[in-house]
Parts: C-alpha cells; structure tokens; sequence
C-alpha cells in the first residue's frame, strides 16, 4: 500500500536562508524596492477582497512610489475589511512560497499572478496615468513573460524571493507603521476608531498573527514529500 509522508527539505531550508540573507541585506536598496511595491499591491488587494467577501466592493485602488496605496471600498464588515490589509500579504506571500518550494507549478503559477495583477490593475487602480497603474501592467506583464518564456527553475527562485519578501515586509511594516508609530494614521488607527480598542492592542495582535503564520509557511516551504510502500504483514493460521 503506497503512502506518503513529509520530511525537512534541507536543501530547500538552506536555499531560503540564503535568499532571505540577500533580500535583508538588499532591504533598502532599489533591488528590493519594486518587491515591496507589490506587497504593497498585495496589501490593498486584500483589503479590497475582505469587503468583497463581506457583502461590499471595491471602488478603487492606489499605489504611490512612497511605498503606500489606499484601497477605497463601499459596504462589507469594516472591522474585517481593516484587519486583512497587513496579514492579507501575508497570506498572499506565503501561499506564493509554498506553491514554489513544493509543487512544479511554477511557470503556470507565475503567468495566473501576473493575470490577477494584471486584471485589478485594468478594473480598479487609479489614476490610469500614475505610478501604481504602470507599475502593476509592467510587473504583471513580467511575471506572465517569466512564466511563458523562462525555465521553471527562474520561475521558482523568483517566486520564492517574492514569497519570502511578502513575509517578511507585512511584519516588518506592522512594526514601523504601528507598534513604532501608534500616533500615525494606520490601519490599525483607523480600527482603533472603529472598535474603541487602542492602537497599539491590534498592532500587537497583528505582528502575533503575523510572526506565527510566516513560520507556519515557512515550515510547509521547508518540507518536501517521500514515498514509500507500507507492505502489510500476513500471518498465516497455526
């Protein structure tokens, strides 16, 4: 009887310490910057989906070079539709570095995100002539090039460099955005209004959710699957 179990993947464990070695080192340099434009994507599109998925919908989207964006909805549960912002890129990230670390989809995963991008970006960000409208055509664009024209293994290295920065970049703004700075205007600020719960109370439980969630997918990433054949024993009667 054939059956299937997991085990550490250490070449996999030792390909992401090295990324994430690189992506750190590279934080604040122009190489990482067009991946934390995405996250910002990522970030306003879970805001937009959570709305959806709570009776409203998206009015529109924007994404500045700042590294911001506004996600601008109509109707859906407030409460939820805030909260998914911050922990919806993560979501994203994570689910991208897990397709890439253990299936072969990558070249179909690459060319369906580029799709998506490419999708929102046409229906609901604004303005047409702005930075967050070109850059999700030309990084959409990009990813469906990669997964159409370029070898799996490029497509894989790439999509776990996004996964990872995803990650990484939704803890990492939880911090600065919110436990560094309550007083700035925030997701988590803006809940806070909303709820009578202070601030620094969701940008606790935020970075909580978030930290335990970025392992529990990098754990999954770290894993690979074996096979084996189970042989069952017969006894035969005395």
């Amino acid at each position: 009887m054939a059956f299937r179990r997991t085990a550490t993947d250490w070449h996999g464990v030792l390909l992401l310490l090295g990324l994430t070695a690189a992506v750190a080192a590279l934080w604040d340099t122009p190489v990482v910057y067009p991946l934390k434009i995405l996250v910002v994507f990522f970030h306003e599109l879970s805001h937009g989906l959570m709305a959806v998925l709570t009776g409203g919908e998206i009015v529109e989207i924007q994404v500045v070079k700042e590294q911001g964006g506004l996600c601008l909805t109509r109707g859906g549960s407030r409460i939820l539709t805030l909260s998914a912002g911050y922990l919806g890129s993560l979501v994203w990230g994570g689910v991208i570095l897990t397709l890439a670390a253990r299936t072969r989809l990558d070249r179909g995963v690459a060319v369906v995100l580029g799709a998506i991008l490419l999708a929102v970006t046409a229906i609901f960000v604004r303005p047409v002539i702005g930075f967050g409208f070109g850059f999700g055509v030309a990084s959409s664009l990009l990813l469906m090039v990669l997964g159409l024209k370029l070898s799996e293994r490029v497509c894989d290295l790439t999509l776990r460099v996004i996964g990872l920065t995803s990650c990484l970049y939704a803890v990492l703004d939880i911090k600065s955005d919110i436990l560094d700075r309550p007083e700035a205007r925030s997701d988590a600020a803006m809940l806070a209004e909303v709820t009578g719960l202070p601030t620094t109370f969701w940008g606790v439980l935020w970075i909580s959710v978030a930290v335990l969630t970025a392992l529990a997918f990098l754990y999954f990433a770290a894993r690979r699957e074996e096979r084996g054949l189970a042989a069952l024993s017969q006894r035969r009667p005395s």
